[in-house]
């Protein structure tokens, strides 16, 4: 029973994290390191994340700064940050590359909100869904004869109690992140 609660709390742990990265990744009018993290580069023939071949940091609230570890790899990166489709546009001076970070539109803003809404409907669907498999797993423990009728009612509570708290915490980080958005 206490297994079926742990494996409830670590499958509901891992949709949050799912969030947390997808909502890493949705841009918002600050620079953040992350928004590169799908840019893979051709470096020598093999494809590699950009963290691998350079630095990444953040120059001000609205400038990423891309320190390239090899001199050569400073035009491949530009090309893989415009195939990326990120709405950037690199400017470079042979050696560093900079990425300024243009501020939104309220339209964009929106639209932005709109996609933090479905991913946190992803997150609180694989949530419920963990929760759905938990108590299934409960009652065949109860079917079996291996946990009484009253050890399930209680069992079935804290698995509940457990979604509400992750739905809860689902809930907090979108509101953050809404208010992120949506900040002038």
């Amino acid at each position: 029973m206490d297994e079926v609660l742990e494996l409830a709390k670590d499958g509901m742990e891992e949709a949050i994290e799912r969030l947390r990265k997808s909502l890493t990744k949705v841009r918002t009018g600050r620079a953040n390191p992350a928004m590169l993290d799908g840019v893979r580069v051709d470096n020598y023939g093999s494809m590699m994340p950009l963290n691998q071949v350079s630095t990444v940091s953040v120059g001000d609230a609205r400038l990423l700064v891309v320190k390239p570890w090899d001199r050569n790899m400073v035009g491949p990166i530009e090309k893989a940050i415009n195939a990326q489709n990120l709405g950037l546009n690199p400017q470079s001076d042979g050696t560093v590359i900079r990425l300024a970070i243009p501020p939104l539109t309220e339209e964009r803003r929106k639209g932005l909100v709109k996609q933090v809404k479905e991913n946190t409907e992803e997150a609180k669907v694989a949530i419920r869904g963990t929760r759905r498999e938990s108590n299934e797993e409960l009652k065949e423990l109860e079917k079996k004869g291996k946990i009484s009728e009253d050890d399930l009612k209680k069992a079935l509570e804290k698995v509940q109690e457990v979604h509400d708290k992750f739905i809860a915490q689902v809930d907090e980080i979108t509101k953050k992140k809404e208010a992120e958005v949506m900040e002038v």
